[in-house]
């Protein structure tokens, strides 16, 4: 990690230092939050019941058996949090393939970031092989410094674990990560590492409280993006 670190060809401009990066996956890089919502609709239209924005708030940056508990605790449904996972990865699975789309900027920044000997990885709620599906696209995943998954943890975001568990994997300190987040659930668990934080909110987290961030950003291409990483957006 200090080779890398040593490649740099000047240090970010910024009063914080950045070593490294640390990407959300669902609604940051990919925009599967409306698979997501697919999967919700059927699920609970199978019980009688309607997904609504607020349930999808609550569940966001979560992992699956924390989410689905959510659902279980505002709906008192009978099932048990493992089943309705199942059934929730068994339909996710089956629109995953269609239904992908990288989100704006994405190549981008990944392309600055590798320039610049940026390490940077993914810390998401998903499950690993839904992760390593996505991330395996578009070659992404061979780049990554390290991927955290929502197997991989204990407590899901708003916890700060697994992004404690990214600075250990990056070998930096918090406060030198920088963050990229959409959502409430996650930018608070970044917040609460004391990572360097920034939220770029998507159509189902732009009205979430994004309290305490350094940046709400518009997309992965904001000057003021690149300006915080130390370099200019279209060199």
């Amino acid at each position: 990690m200090d080779d890398k670190r040593s490649t740099f060809d000047s240090e970010p401009t910024g009063a914080t230092a950045i070593r490294g990066v640390a990407l959300d996956l669902d609604g940051l890089l990919y925009d599967t939050e409306p698979l997501y919502w697919q999967v919700g609709q059927q699920l609970l239209m199978r019980r009688g019941h309607h997904f609504t924005d607020q349930l999808q708030r609550q569940m966001m940056g979560r992992p699956g058996v924390q989410a689905m508990q959510v659902l279980i605790d505002a709906l008192h449904l009978p099932d048990s949090p493992t089943a309705l996972l199942e059934e929730s990865e068994s339909l996710y699975a089956g629109i995953l393939e269609t239904g992908l789309q990288p989100m704006p900027g994405l190549q981008h920044l990944q392309q600055r970031l590798l320039a610049r000997r940026l390490p940077f990885g993914v810390a998401t709620s998903s499950r690993r092989r839904f992760a390593d599906l996505i991330l395996q696209r578009d070659g992404l995943a061979d780049r990554l410094s390290f991927l955290i998954t929502g197997d991989d943890v204990n407590r899901g975001k708003p916890d700060p674990e697994i992004y404690l568990m990214a600075a250990a994997q990056l070998g930096i300190l918090t406060h030198q990560m920088l963050v990229l987040e959409d959502s409430e659930n996650g930018c608070a668990a970044a917040l609460a590492a004391g990572a360097v934080t920034v939220a770029i909110p998507g159509q189902h987290s732009s009205d979430h409280d994004f309290t305490g961030v350094h940046l709400v950003a518009t997309s992965l291409r904001d000057p003021r993006l690149y300006e915080l990483l130390g370099f200019l957006p279209h060199a």
